[in-house]
């Protein structure tokens, strides 16, 4: 048998040498170690040697014996369809015997190996592990116990929909009731990994868990003072989530459950703490929150407001003790890659709200983004803005009084914790706020001198969640001198305030547009020193405060003086920066914005920054062909943000950009891009195809009948965005075209996409077409209409009388077409019957009702159709009832 397998002793020497070296710290001779090892990967029982060390070499230290399993457990995830039978059977045997190893350690990388074998599709074949594991947790060794439930653990996390599955024959009826009567095991980390498991049952409603789970919340009832941090976190984590699962259940105990949540988020145990303050979160999304909290109200602010100061470790990790750092370089791991946003053309285009796949939040809570771990602090002034909201002004009652306690404390760390409390209501009580803003806001300014810079940081921040009402007073009172403190906090000598003052100066930037005019030349003359000054993080975020201050003042950016300020530093950058290096992303953000608010005055830097556009375009799409295997979506991002740029340079340089698209091959590409399988470069290759065609639309008109049946595609509304954008490009087609018969003909080629949108066009192109002479462009425009009608009849009721006269305008159709006339017209008519088509045709002028009657026999009764049109839609056209 296969398990009686023996190591070569040389080979078990060469592999310990290998996992000692590994443990060097010495970069070079991990890399070599690595290489070894996956020369190693080649001899079928390697493996063997690994799961050797790991259970049987007792003699050797727990480091190397435990890495052996790691490196085992990536070969698994990486190799293991090829390991021979007899491998794979000898690594499970000695799994599930060494499951309860004396070591901790060793245990839990036992458990790692049996989960990570168990998520390669292996619980099928491997059907004797679940009932092995369950039979160990009875076992009277603790440490077989205590190893079988930390692999069942990490089995349940990993494999949870599977374990709720016919194809296991449902494991969980018979698991589930097992792990509960272990709530009450007098080991603590038994209890802990018992409540673990069934944790993650809970969210997604599995049907054994909800038939006990009156069982499962009384045993948490029981656990609620557990004197083990990692039971009482547990304890607190299952609550939240049955809040939003089964609240029903919670709710006959909430008032309890509150008083019990309460305590846990004032737990001596952080992780408990944080834990307990999710509950707020949560229960703020519910709508019976305000019922259940509005008694505890008076208790939980406080307990809230107190979770909401720095801890001492927060402290040390975000140095809050050192004060100028401008000079030491960025740490690169802490610059989050970030994903540009593609093009929407409502806003640029028709000044309403342009509608977003997804909102994107810039006024989060995340005012420390360097710690990004989610802590007390944030989910504490998380909780109070969700509850801000809740509440409105009632909550104003709970907080104004520890307010006044906080904003004006000697203690810079309480100081600073009544700022982030001050930010956090700003939007739920915004109402309440104003009278005390007066003298709230001038404060405020003050702070942002102060010497703390964690203070300065937090106060620009909050500032900027009241920026909207600084925007509406007397620019002179509160925004001229709140500008003025920012932008020297744009310059502080801390890397984090120089971060909080740009973003928060972009949201100024927002909210004032044109008032920012007056003070332009002192907002670019700090905006282009920091350039000089920023360090890699923080550069980023200048781009796009630079791109925010574009869009708000427009035109007013176009003067000499201002493009000169300007100008020099952000192409420099443009010239540092290799065609793959991402910081790209927001410098052409940046420039677009530029481009598009210099208009003209962005000529003399146009030619190299569209030739690179169009070089970046056609990059992307040649990696897109040569390794579609290895070639991974965001790279795309390149291609999005050229193709947003390009749209730029076309809205704002017009006609001036035609000799650049005659002497590129920009079109062809754009051909690509809008079939591409990405919604996001569809989307922005669609807004470029709008701004070309207002800007030179002799170069877009030979592709037109390329492009239009690509468009008439992505009329899709469940992808808003995309579907925007190609009915914006059809728009400035249709304008170049002649509006009336480009819609039409669009709608002759792709009916079902176009036909949904009929109500929104129908009568404008009836009204436009009806003052044309007869030709085959108005053919085609109203074939395609009559087919929309079949498809949508319900678009054309509410305007049918303008149907009936642009019909009219018609001196000698076709014969196919008239009769295409004549079965709409009469489908309609015998549809509303003879009495309600009177009162209809009644409101025609004479010179149509005669027409219809020579051509159509309309008038008088004539031949009955198939009815096209549906009775419900006809009743709310004619506001009667539908006989």
């Amino acid at each position: 048998m296969e398990c009686q397998w023996k190591p070569d002793e040389q080979g078990l020497q060469q592999i310990l040498q290998l996992l000692k070296e590994s443990q060097s710290p010495d970069t070079s001779t991990q890399r070599s170690v690595q290489q070894k090892l996956e020369q190693l990967n080649q001899y079928p029982d390697f493996n063997n040697y690994l799961i050797f060390v790991l259970t049987k070499l007792k003699t050797e230290d727990e480091p190397t014996r435990s890495l052996s399993g790691l490196i085992l457990k990536n070969n698994v995830k990486s190799h293991y369809q090829n390991f021979p039978n007899g491998v794979s059977d000898f690594i499970k045997n000695e799994c599930l015997q060494n499951i309860g190893d004396s070591s901790p350690l060793i245990r839990a990388t036992v458990g790692i190996l049996i989960t990570t074998i168990a998520s390669k599709g292996e619980l099928q074949n491997w059907p004797e592990l679940l009932p092995k594991l369950c039979l160990l947790l009875d076992s009277e060794d603790y440490n077989t116990c205590e190893g079988a439930f930390g692999a069942l653990q990490k089995i349940c996390e990993d494999s949870a929909e599977i374990l709720d599955s016919d194809m296991l024959d449902r494991p969980l009826n018979v698991m589930i009731p097992k792990f509960l009567q272990f709530f009450k095991h007098n080991s603590p980390k038994i209890r802990s990994h018992a409540i673990a498991c069934v944790n993650q049952f809970i969210i997604s409603r599995t049907q054994a868990l909800m038939l006990h789970i009156d069982p499962f919340i009384e045993n948490l009832f029981a656990l609620a003072g557990d004197e083990e941090p990692e039971v009482r976190k547990n304890v607190c984590r299952a609550l939240v989530m049955l809040l939003e699962v089964r609240l029903d259940r919670l709710l006959p105990h909430m008032h309890n459950i509150i008083e019990y949540m309460l305590q846990r988020t004032q737990d001596q145990d952080e992780n408990v703490a944080l834990e307990a303050c999710e509950f707020w979160l949560t229960l703020a999304e519910q709508p019976v929150c305000k019922e259940v909290l509005s008694g505890h109200l008076p208790k939980l602010i406080p307990v809230l407001v107190n979770g909401m100061k720095y801890s001492e470790i927060d402290i040390i990790l975000l140095k809050g003790d050192v004060e100028e750092d401008e000079a030491i370089p960025d740490n690169e791991q802490d610059i989050r890659s970030r994903f540009h946003r593609s093009r929407t053309v409502a806003q640029q285009h028709e000044g309403g709200d342009s509608i977003e796949e997804e909102e994107d939040d810039e006024d989060d809570l995340d005012d420390d983004e360097t710690i990004s771990d989610w802590n007390l602090r944030k989910c504490s002034a998380a909780a109070l803005d969700v509850l801000a909201n809740v509440f409105r002004d009632d909550l104003l009652l709970h907080i104004l009084p520890l307010l006044k306690e906080l904003l004006f404390h000697q203690e810079w760390l309480i100081k600073e914790s009544g700022i982030l409390v001050l930010g956090a209501i700003a939007e739920g009580c915004m109402q309440g706020m104003i009278p005390y803003l007066p003298e709230l806001i001038p404060h405020l300014v003050q702070c942002l001198s102060d010497k703390k810079a964690l203070v300065r940081s937090i106060t620009c921040w909050t500032l900027s969640r009241y920026a909207h009402w600084v925007v509406s007073q007397p620019p002179d009172i509160y925004l001229k001198p709140l500008m003025t403190e920012l932008l020297k906090r744009i310059l502080d000598s801390n890397k984090r305030v120089q971060e909080a003052a740009c973003s928060a100066f972009a949201t100024l930037e927002e909210e004032a547009c044109t008032e920012l005019v007056p003070y332009l030349a002192f907002i670019l003359d700090t905006l282009v020193f920091a350039f000089s000054k920023y360090q890699h993080k923080n550069l980023l975020i200048l781009y796009d405060a630079i791109g925010t201050l574009a869009d708000s003042v427009g035109h007013h950016l176009n003067k000499p003086e201002y493009i000169q300020m300007l100008m020099p530093p952000l192409i420099q950058k443009w010239n540092q920066l290799k065609d793959e290096d991402k910081d790209l992303f927001p410098l052409l953000e940046c420039l677009s914005s530029v481009a598009t608010a210099l208009q003209s005055g962005f000529l003399p830097y146009c030619e190299p920054v569209y030739q690179r556009c169009v070089n970046l375009v056609q990059k992307t799409l040649a990696q897109a062909v040569s390794q579609p295997e290895f070639y991974e979506a965001p790279d795309k991002d390149f291609m999005i943000v050229a193709l947003d740029l390009l749209s730029g340079l076309a809205e704002g340089l017009g006609g001036n950009i035609e000799q650049l698209v005659a002497r590129s091959n920009i079109l062809t590409l754009m051909y690509q891009c809008m079939q591409d399988k990405m919604p996001e470069v569809r989307q922005s290759s669609f807004a470029l195809l709008g701004d070309l065609t207002k800007a030179c639309f002799q170069h877009v008109k030979p592709c037109i009948a390329n492009f239009m049946p690509i468009l008439g595609t992505n009329l899709n509304p469940e992808l808003i965005s995309v579907c925007n954008n190609a009915t914006w490009a059809i728009g400035e087609i249709s304008i170049q075209m002649g509006e009336t018969i480009t819609i039409g003909r669009l709608g002759y080629v792709c009916p079902q996409e176009v036909a949904p949108m009929l109500q929104q066009f129908i009568r404008p192109w009836c009204t436009s077409l009806r003052n044309i002479r007869d030709n085959e462009e108005k053919d085609s425009a109203f074939r395609g209409i009559c087919t929309m009608i079949t498809v949508n009849p319900g678009g054309v009721v509410q305007d049918f009388i303008f149907f009936c006269d642009a019909v009219a305008s018609w001196i000698n159709p076709k014969d196919d077409l008239r009769e295409m006339f004549y079965k709409i017209l009469h489908g309609f008519k015998n549809q509303v019957g003879d009495e309600n088509w009177r009162r209809f045709s009644d409101q025609f002028p004479l010179a149509l009702k005669e027409r219809l009657a020579a051509f159509y026999g309309l008038i008088h009764y004539g031949r009955g159709w198939e009815p096209l049109i549906p009775r419900a839609y006809v009743a709310l056209y004619l506001g009667g009832r539908v006989v």
